[in-house]
């Protein structure tokens, strides 16, 4: 059943995940999908909910995006994911960016990491192709009496007439069973996962940012999707990737494009007790 605040249903997109393998676009993932904005991480320290010298984790890190800012905000952060071809472009950009991060291959549902060890535990752009039950789980397990799990979504917005919703179709009629289209970048459920797992002081907080690309970059953008290189072989992709340059051209010529995104994040803490 579809959920109506977000307008994606969570569980078709994590079914939809058994076919998803990123490590597939590692290269276009690294160098198109932005990561999230200096404002969320803005957010982050004026909230106090990320402050400098903490032990930390990012689950399903991916490039490192947030392992990476947050290692700038001057936190001990390891990093986890499952594609060791996406730590490798991690390594990349951390060494570009001149922080440190230590990363190690693993899920969220089961680190083979100690208990009680980290301050704060982030999940980004991720939890939807989590078993969210068992993560949840894992993380209050691995997180300090008082400690902070922060999921967070960047996503972009397909409203009526836009770029994105142009895609988004495109994409479908390339990929009948990609799961993501027709998001909102709000995900209530999660904070049901939160409950769940014995967190308290739920909270949520989202604002919407331009995100600019190039025609270029959103090509390389939606190729790092999950609906594109990550799902789809190497022909199907190319074959999608020149009708969406063709799209541009006719429809979307000014360049560069101005997407629509939302930050959107949940927020909760293991009791002190």
């Amino acid at each position: 059943m579809t959920n109506d605040e977000t307008g994606i249903d969570p569980e078709a997109l994590r079914a939809f995940g058994d076919q998803v393998s990123f490590g597939e676009t590692a290269s276009d993932y690294a160098s198109h999908r932005a990561g999230f904005p200096t404002e969320f991480f803005d957010l982050l320290a004026s909230r106090g909910f990320a402050t400098p010298g903490q032990q930390a984790l990012d689950i399903g890190t991916g490039t490192g995006t947030i392992a990476r800012g947050l290692a700038e905000m001057g936190l001990h952060v390891t990093g986890i994911d499952p594609a060791p071809e996406l730590i490798a472009e991690a390594r990349i950009l951390d060494q570009a960016a001149g922080v440190q991060v230590s990363y190690q291959a693993g899920t969220a549902e089961k680190t083979g990491l100690d208990a009680n060890q980290f301050d704060l535990i982030t999940a980004g752009q991720c939890w939807h192709w989590f078993d969210r039950s068992c993560a949840a789980q894992e993380i209050r397990r691995l997180l300090r009496p008082g400690g902070r799990l922060v999921i967070a979504h960047f996503d972009w917005l397909p409203l009526p007439g836009t770029v994105i919703e142009a895609t988004e179709a495109l994409i479908l009629r390339h990929n009948p069973d990609w799961a993501g289209a027709g998001g909102t970048g709000i995900y209530p459920a999660w904070l049901g996962d939160m409950a769940g797992a014995g967190f308290e002081h739920l909270q949520t907080v989202s604002f919407d940012v331009p995100q600019d690309y190039s025609h270029a970059a959103w090509r390389g953008r939606i190729r790092a999707s999950a609906g594109v290189a990550a799902s789809l072989n190497t022909q199907a992709t190319k074959r999608f990737d020149a009708a969406l340059a063709a799209l541009l051209k006719a429809s979307f010529p000014h360049d560069p494009l101005n997407i629509p995104h939302r930050v959107w994040l949940a927020t909760g803490l293991v009791s002190k007790e």
